[in-house]
């Protein structure tokens, strides 16, 4: 379930959730996940178990307004990541980045400290294996007693839902999963030029930076997710329910 709200409304929230009392976790979603979730009814649960979940990408935002006449901002990360790191400075909050390269996170931190001075930021880099149940103690407990307010996550989905999921309760910080938000906020890679992000074709400037990972990805659920946007579009206009 796509969370409706203005984007300084769910930014307000976000921030809201960052409470060190409680723990909670949002989803950043855009097409790839959307089509992760119907395919995966346990992923589909982690989705719609998050506290919030924005729509990342134009194409969720333009299929809310066109089949439930609901007129929502797109919500990316990549815009979240620098204006909750610019509020949580204001704020004297915390954050903890977790996931991506130490080259990445080096890059992030100095990046932060130039345009956030005063901001609290803290990283650690997970091997690409399954941690040890030691291991996941100990980083658990090593945010636990950093009382941070955000853990960024960066694993990729659905990787980083589902390590959101698991430490839900456990972790005692607002979650929010990032992804490809880190390598931008870094500078290893662009974003793209506003007038394709209006015109739903930031996907097209990412397939050409990374077309050896994401080539398949988006010819699939791309594919597939307009498939079924045209057929609930169609069984709207005709029986006015969903499918």
């Amino acid at each position: 379930m796509i969370s409706n709200a203005s984007y300084s409304q769910m930014l307000d929230e976000i921030m809201t959730l960052s409470n060190i009392e409680n723990s909670s976790y949002v989803c950043i979603s855009n097409v790839h996940m959307t089509i992760e979730a119907y395919k995966d009814q346990k992923f589909l649960e982690i989705v719609n178990s998050a506290n919030i979940a924005t729509p990342d990408g134009m194409p969720l935002a333009k299929a809310m307004k066109l089949l439930y006449n609901i007129n929502q901002d797109r919500v990316a990360g990549m815009d979240l990541m620098p204006d909750i790191m610019k509020i949580c400075e204001e704020q004297n909050k915390s954050i903890f980045l977790y996931g991506s390269t130490v080259e990445v996170l080096e890059r992030i931190v100095e990046k932060a400290k130039k345009e956030y001075p005063n901001l609290q930021l803290e990283f650690y880099s997970p091997p690409f294996r399954e941690l040890t149940s030691e291991e996941e103690k100990s980083i658990v407990d090593k945010i636990n007693s950093g009382s941070y307010n955000f853990v960024f996550v960066a694993l990729g989905c659905p990787k980083q839902e589902k390590w959101m999921y698991k430490h839900k309760d456990k972790i005692k910080s607002c979650m929010i999963g990032l992804g490809g938000a880190f390598e931008v906020f870094a500078g290893t890679k662009e974003r793209a030029p506003q007038w394709m992000q209006d015109y739903s074709l930031e996907w097209v400037y990412r397939l050409v930076q990374d077309p050896k990972r994401l080539w398949k990805r988006y010819m699939y659920t791309n594919t597939l997710f307009l498939v079924l946007f045209l057929k609930q579009y169609v069984y709207f206009k005709f029986f006015g329910k969903e499918l």
